[in-house]
Order: structure tokens, then C-alpha cells, then sequence
């Protein structure tokens, strides 16, 4: 069975899969991080609180879930 796909652009295909997946995490980040800085005025310090808060305000993760302290990177 002959593989799927152009062989012949791989390396220029990944390359531009890579880059859409930084924007859209990039554009992620800025609807996110406001929300985070908002919590951390109100008082909100360690990952475990600030997780709490995106979850109360009912913000999810990129995929779809629920945040944890191990979901927040800075």
C-alpha cells in the first residue's frame, strides 16, 4: 500500500505545522494570561490557586479540560 501524503514537502509541511501550533498556542495564552493577572492582583500567588481560579470562572485548558497545577507553565 503506497504511503499517504507528498514525501516530497515533508520537512516544509512540519515545519509550517509547527508554526501554526506556537501561534495558536501563543493567541491562547494572551485570552489566558489576563484572567491570571487579574487573579494575582486580587491575591491569588501559588499555581494550585491561580488553577482553582481559571477552573471557578469556568476557563479551560487549551484541550478542553480542567487546569491543575501541573497544567500551568510560565
Amino acid at each position: 500500500m503506497p504511503g499517504l501524503g507528498n514525501p516530497t514537502n515533508s520537512a516544509e509541511a512540519a515545519a509550517k505545522g509547527r508554526q501554526t501550533s506556537i501561534q495558536e498556542a501563543e493567541r491562547f495564552a494572551r485570552t489566558v494570561l489576563p484572567i491570571v493577572r487579574a487573579s494575582q492582583r486580587s491575591g491569588v500567588t501559588s499555581l494550585r490557586e491561580i488553577a482553582m481560579a481559571l477552573n471557578n470562572r469556568g476557563v479551560r485548558t487549551a484541550r478542553g479540560g480542567q487546569y491543575g497545577r501541573r497544567r500551568l507553565h510560565y
